[in-house]
């Protein structure tokens, strides 16, 4: 049985919702309830309302997805956070 293909959209979290949901508005004004990926998980990438995200969607759902990507902003702080250098005995 081959693997369907995934629908991938583009669009801005709307909305934080609970259990590690977002609301995503798409570029084509759809609305719909995503995921983040496991890879963006293992590596604590966060997401904020007003991010720019790419959605992956199977097309027996449209209504859910799973964000696969977080587009770099202008202005953002980039890297990972410091750490504290105050190492004392």
């Amino acid at each position: 049985m081959a693997e369907e293909e995934l629908l991938t959209m583009e669009g801005y979290i709307e909305g934080i919702l609970p259990d590690g949901r977002f609301a995503v508005l798409l570029d084509n004004e759809h609305k719909i309830i995503a995921y983040t990926a496991g890879k963006m998980r293992k590596f604590r990438i966060r997401s904020v309302v007003g991010d720019r995200v790419h959605v992956e969607m199977t097309p027996y759902d449209l209504s859910k997805g799973r964000i696969v990507f977080r587009e770099k902003t202008p202005g953002q702080a980039g890297g990972p956070p410091r750490r504290r250098s105050g190492f004392r005995r």
